[in-house]
């Protein structure tokens, strides 16, 4: 069920893109510079302006749906309860250098690490 609402959302924000980008341009965005004094500033609905309304309605909707639906699927869990058993420790292999104990390069005693002196 969440997929198909999904897909239905995916499909209405793309038709809300292009409906949007294929209405005519008033000019004044914001509503600002519409002119018509006292008579009404409002212009007359038009089909793409119906669509737009529909198709907006429609992507709220189903963005609520989702939230419904995402609220109910996890709904008593928690992440950390999706967490499994910590992984298998690695097995080291005896035949490599151990390299997690110093980043220093081997002295040339192999008893201790060389340090830089201040020569």
């Amino acid at each position: 069920m969440e997929n198909v609402v999904l897909t239905i959302h995916l499909l209405l924000a793309i038709s809300l893109i292009g409906v949007v980008l294929l209405q005519r341009a008033e000019g004044g965005g914001l509503g600002m510079g519409g002119g018509g004094g006292g008579v009404s500033s409002r212009a007359a609905a038009t089909a793409m302006g119906k669509v737009t309304w529909i198709l907006a309605i429609a992507f709220i909707c189903t963005s609520i749906a989702l939230t419904i639906i995402s609220a109910k699927n996890s709904a008593g869990s928690s992440v950390l309860d999706r967490i499994v058993d910590a992984p298998a420790v690695e097995q080291i292999d005896p035949a490599l250098p151990d390299t997690n104990d110093s980043l220093l390069p081997p002295s040339s005693d192999d008893t201790e690490p060389l340090l830089p002196t201040a020569d």
